[in-house]
Formats: structure tokens, C-alpha cells, sequence
């Protein structure tokens, strides 16, 4: 996979009700912003949920992490940059950048690491090859 360099993003634009007291975007939100980011990622690959329940597999998340880098605001708009920065037999490892659409600053970043499970028993199983080859061409690995 490439290092550091982010081909996708999805534009969300920060509702009134996603902030707290203090006029910003409430922390619990970003991980909402990380799997919008992950899910139009894999729309953007041509692979997305409805092929991959197709093809008998499911995602389930089994680890996540934000660090919070600055504040966003309503109603601005955020870029949520996501890749596939890892891939291993079982598992994919999506990496985020959360940056504001008007002057580019880091809001925040984090990772969600997915294990590929079969969908009606929910046991892991290897990640589909037809996903697998996806991911690889569009990372460009």
C-alpha cells in the first residue's frame, strides 16, 4: 500500500446537532465520519457492501482509534481521507484523515481495523479475493 498519500476522500458537511456545548463537533462523532469515509470508500472501489454480502462476507469492526487534532465546526465542511493502509489474511486495517474542506487543517486522524467474517455465522474467514484485488489496484500495490 502507499505510504502517507490519501486517494479518496468523502465530503461531510458538520450538522448543528453533532455539536456540544462548547460549539464543536462532539468526539463520539467522527467515528459516525469514519465509517461514512470507509463505506463510500469502498462504493468509490466498486466493491461495496451489497458485493460483499453477496459474495458471503461481512465486516466486523474489532478495533478503533481517533486522535483529536483540532475542532470543526457547524456547518462546515469536512474531508474524511480513507485508505486500506494494511492488509493481512483475516483483516483490513482503514486509516482516516479528518481535514476541514476551507483550509485544509487536521481535525483528526484514526483507524479502524475490519476482520472479514462470513455473514450468516459471523466466523472469520479470509478476506474475499475479488475484494483483496480491489483494494490492491486502487492503492496501487
Amino acid at each position: 500500500m502507499r505510504e502517507n498519500q490519501f486517494i479518496f476522500y468523502a465530503p461531510v458537511k458538520v450538522r448543528y446537532n453533532e455539536t456540544d456545548l462548547q460549539g464543536h463537533v462532539n468526539f463520539i462523532h467522527y467515528y459516525a465520519y469514519f465509517d461514512v469515509g470507509l463505506i463510500e470508500y469502498m462504493e468509490e472501489i466498486r466493491y461495496g457492501y451489497e458485493t460483499m454480502l453477496a459474495e458471503g462476507a461481512d465486516f466486523l469492526y474489532a478495533e478503533s482509534h481517533c486522535e483529536y487534532k483540532s475542532s470543526a465546526k457547524w456547518p462546515e465542511v469536512l474531508r474524511i481521507y480513507t485508505r486500506v493502509a494494511q492488509m493481512g489474511r483475516h483483516s483490513l486495517r482503514f486509516e482516516f484523515e479528518v481535514r476541514a474542506e476551507s483550509d485544509e487543517r487536521l481535525i483528526a486522524v484514526g483507524h479502524i481495523a475490519a476482520v472479514t467474517a462470513d455473514k450468516d455465522t459471523f466466523e472469520m474467514r479470509p478476506i474475499p479475493e475479488r475484494m483483496r484485488q480491489t483494494v490492491e489496484q486502487y492503492e496501487g500495490a
